[in-house]
């Protein structure tokens, strides 16, 4: 005869270890249905590179997330199955990453035959900016922000590093920020002409080369947000008109709740998407 608080206590334990993998499959397939839903509505194949916390596994344990080389692996590999005439719509949600990683999606991105776009629900910051400005369009929402694409040596901006230089005799700087201030113009430079690349078809090769020096010297910190009406100043095609599907979308990929605070909380007017939300 089984003990029932035995039962209970492996019900429990099974719970546990299942529940959460059950919970992200549905999930999995609900965002599957919106992009369909979205694809179908504006005959593109739809891709997805959005960077959220997600709780995962048995102790639901938050995995923060970047642009790295998996994720140009898996875009490229979408983009590479896209027939040469079907339209692609990019919905980028990103604080940034490698700027290997960043670089590959966005070449891959400018050289596909048909329309790209990408849409930014809220934010696409540094190698998502660089993504951004490789698509034929534009797509964001009239309050989300792009963001300079100076690089980053150890946390510290490129620009800022050969500042030093221009401030201080090489006699008095120590070895180690000498070679990183070398390091640091090659990065500058090479970014600097990966952007001029993406946009001399778009604006014209003045233009691009004004535009990517901008985003590259470190006029801004590296967090600044550069609005769509920035966007459109510097001629890129532009607009705010984000499709419904997306911001639905973008439900699906809450932050945990054991990472959250209830300081927002609203109820939707009549029309508005989905209920009251937290």
């Amino acid at each position: 005869m089984y003990d029932p608080l035995s039962i209970i206590w492996f019900l429990l334990f099974f719970y546990l270890l299942f529940a959460p993998q059950m919970r992200q499959q549905m999930l999995f397939n609900t965002r599957r249905k919106v992009l369909q839903k979205l694809a179908e509505k504006r005959g593109s194949n739809v891709i997805t590179l959005i960077h959220r916390q997600e709780s995962v596994g048995f102790l639901g344990i938050p995995i923060y997330r970047y642009i790295d080389i998996d994720d140009s692996e898996k875009v490229l590999r979408a983009i590479r199955s896209t027939p040469k005439d079907k339209p692609i719509d990019l919905v980028i949600h990103t604080p940034g990453g490698l700027v290997l990683a960043a670089t590959q999606i966005a070449r891959a991105i400018h050289e596909h035959p048909a329309k790209t776009t990408v849409i930014v629900p809220h934010y696409a910051m540094s190698g998502g900016t660089l993504i951004a400005l490789a698509a034929d369009e534009i797509i964001m929402d009239p309050h989300a922000v792009l963001g300079p694409v100076d690089p980053q040596l150890m946390n510290y901006p490129a620009p800022s590093i050969l500042k030093v230089l221009e401030k201080k005799d090489v006699k008095d700087i120590d070895d180690q920020t000498v070679i990183m201030a070398d390091i640091a113009e090659k990065a500058i430079n090479q970014v600097r002409d990966l952007v001029f690349s993406l946009l001399k078809d778009k604006v014209g090769e003045k233009k691009a080369q004004e535009i990517a020096r901008i985003l590259t010297e470190g006029k801004w910190t590296h967090d600044y947000p550069l609005t769509y009406r920035v966007v459109e100043e510097f001629g890129l095609n532009v607009s705010t008109d984000v499709p419904e599907e997306v911001y639905e979308l973008m439900d699906l990929y809450s932050q945990p709740i054991m990472q959250r605070h209830p300081g927002v909380e609203f109820v939707p007017s009549h029309g508005d998407r989905g209920k009251a939300g937290r």
